[in-house]
């Protein structure tokens, strides 16, 4: 039988070949398998601005087996301005279960021109979008940075965020425009979800102090809240949008624990921003458990750092989430805040600071007393469940 010649030097060509590309396999990053979506766990931390939300994004973010976006209704409410938050809530709902599905198409009514990771909203607060598969900035398992991913990732195809969010036990998104818990019925009895809720709530007076630092920024939300058909409103004395925001967590509230549907049992867990001040770890754990995942050390000694930094943070890191001294900015509106603005956000929040267990002050010698505490001990027996029957949204 006639064999063919094949010099030496064309198979040891083909040897290295093979050792290159097998080498190739054995270095470049891995990623475990892709989950299904009978398996994905979603997370939605339902809040309202100025309330710590940014900081438990990152909590979730910052997790490896986490795909998280902040605030990706976002671009629902930029696109149509016009409307109200209650017209706007079947078309958030929309978006916010196409993306748990990890159908990034959704964001095409929205935006029509988009090429690059960094056409979303606050695109780099996300980890999963600066790590592998969808940038290499950072690896899996560790802590991003914005500042480092924006350079890095940005021009990144769109078409990785969906590539991205397969590969991920978790998918975690934060929103602060739902107003009543009604609206996500239907994803809480949809077999395609499992979905958990996160309602995080901070006192109204210090969201009231940090609102009055972001004024500008948050002009067209406030417009949306209050159904002015486009206008922005940066200037509210009246504080309207503070009164709707305490309505909303008391309709939430009481959704939730007075006659929840059954689906919602045991899928929603009420967060106040002042325990995960005061005890972060503990705290934390309890968040992690909730939503099925573990605390690592790596993810240990970053919550340590940033919330034992030093003083409140400077106004310019609004809305980021660096290393301050948690407790001082729970307490921070205790002497910024003139009583007379207190006592009428304490009157238009009542029902607020009753359900959810939130001393009220008297005099200004109370409000700047801070061995008084005016957290209430949790537990239905620590406070009465107060009635939002009288308190329905204006728009």
């Amino acid at each position: 039988m006639w064999l063919r010649r094949v010099s030496s030097t064309a198979v040891t060509a083909l040897l290295l070949a093979q050792t290159g590309l097998l080498l190739f396999l054995i270095s470049r990053p891995r990623l475990p398998p892709a989950a299904s979506s009978e398996e994905r766990v979603h997370v939605l931390v339902l809040s309202s601005w100025r309330s710590g939300s940014s900081f438990v994004g990152q909590l979730f973010s910052q997790h490896p087996d986490v795909f998280y976006l902040m605030e990706p209704a976002w671009h629902v409410w930029a696109a149509l301005s016009q409307g109200s938050a209650l017209a706007l809530h079947m078309a958030v709902r929309d978006l916010v279960r196409s993306v748990f599905l990890c159908d990034m198409d959704v964001f095409e009514a929205y935006l029509p021109w988009r090429r690059n990771l960094s056409d979303l909203f606050q695109w780099a607060e996300s980890r999963a979008l600066c790590s592998p598969p969808a940038c290499s900035a950072f690896p899996r398992g560790a802590i991003s940075s914005e500042a480092v991913c924006k350079p890095l990732c940005a021009r990144r195809p769109f078409s990785l965020a969906q590539e991205a969010c397969r590969s991920y036990s978790h998918v975690v998104l934060k929103e602060v425009r739902f107003f009543n818990l009604q609206v996500l019925y239907p994803l809480l009895s949809d077999p395609a979800l499992h979905l958990r809720i996160v309602h995080l709530v901070r006192d109204p007076r210090a969201v009231l102090r940090s609102r009055e630092q972001t004024a500008k920024a948050l002009a067209r939300d406030n417009g949306i809240v209050l159904g002015t058909n486009g206008k922005w409103v940066e200037a509210d004395p009246e504080l309207r949008v503070v009164r709707e925001v305490c309505r909303s967590h008391v309709r939430i509230a009481e959704a939730a624990t007075r006659k929840p549907p059954p689906a919602l049992r045991g899928r929603y867990r009420l967060v106040r921003f002042e325990d995960l001040a005061r005890a972060p770890l503990p705290e934390i754990r309890e968040l992690y458990a909730f939503a099925g995942l573990s605390l690592t050390p790596q993810l240990e000694a970053w919550i340590h750092n940033i919330t034992h930094g030093a003083g409140p943070g400077a106004r310019r890191e609004a809305f980021k989430t660096t290393s301050r001294d948690a407790l001082n900015v729970s307490q921070a509106w205790r002497h910024a805040l003139p009583f007379a603005k207190i006592r009428r956000v304490q009157d238009l929040c009542a029902g607020a600071l009753q359900l959810l267990g939130y001393r009220p002050v008297f005099s200004e010698d109370e409000q700047r007393d801070l061995s008084l505490d005016l957290v209430l001990p949790r537990g239905p027996s620590s406070f009465s469940w107060a009635s939002s029957t009288a308190e329905r949204p204006g728009p």
